[in-house]
């Protein structure tokens, strides 16, 4: 079969691969780059908890999480977790109160 197996990968990768599991159980690449500060599942807490209270501020969300699982990001790491999920802050429209008498027209 020329090196390969049923799965058609290289006896060298399975090799490396099984190489590399012992030093850290984990089999992935490592990668470059500054790693995350949150995990999904904290994304996902932060979701869950600006959706159940839509007036809190980012500054509140960071210390939310941080009381509740002892991650501490700042609001500008809340604010972008919340933008790529969809959730955006928007600002409240001023206008002018209302009178009594505009209500009747």
């Amino acid at each position: 079969m020329c090196g390969r197996s049923q799965l058609e990968v290289s006896e060298e990768l399975g090799a490396r691969l099984w190489q590399r599991f012992p030093d850290d159980g984990n089999v992935r690449c490592y990668s470059t780059g500054r790693p995350r500060v949150t995990m999904p599942n904290e994304d996902r807490y932060l979701a869950a908890t600006a959706k159940r209270n839509r007036r809190s501020t980012a500054s509140d969300l960071s210390r939310q999480l941080s009381s509740a699982t002892g991650t501490t990001v700042s609001r500008q790491t809340v604010y972008r977790r919340l933008g790529h999920i969809g959730l955006y802050a928007r600002r409240p429209v001023r206008c002018v109160p209302l009178t009594v008498t505009h209500c009747r027209m």
